[in-house]
């Protein structure tokens, strides 16, 4: 069963990027990813943690300084 974790926009209601976790689904397609066109991203929770600490850490904050 899916449970919502994150909506990333929170301001409507028409499909925005959201992040699910879906404990039982095979443990590599844990973590749900959608994007407001319908596609969807699965990845573990270890992959997860992996972009998590990422975000922490600044390791990304480069690629949208240049967006």
């Amino acid at each position: 069963m899916r449970q919502s974790i994150a909506r990333l926009c929170g301001k409507c209601d028409c499909g925005c990027p959201e992040v699910f976790v879906d404990r039982t689904a095979p443990e590599d397609r844990q973590l749900i990813i959608t994007d407001d066109f319908g596609q969807r991203v699965e990845m573990s929770l270890d992959q997860f943690g992996t972009l998590v600490e990422a975000a922490k850490t600044g390791t990304l904050d480069s690629y949208l300084a240049s967006a």
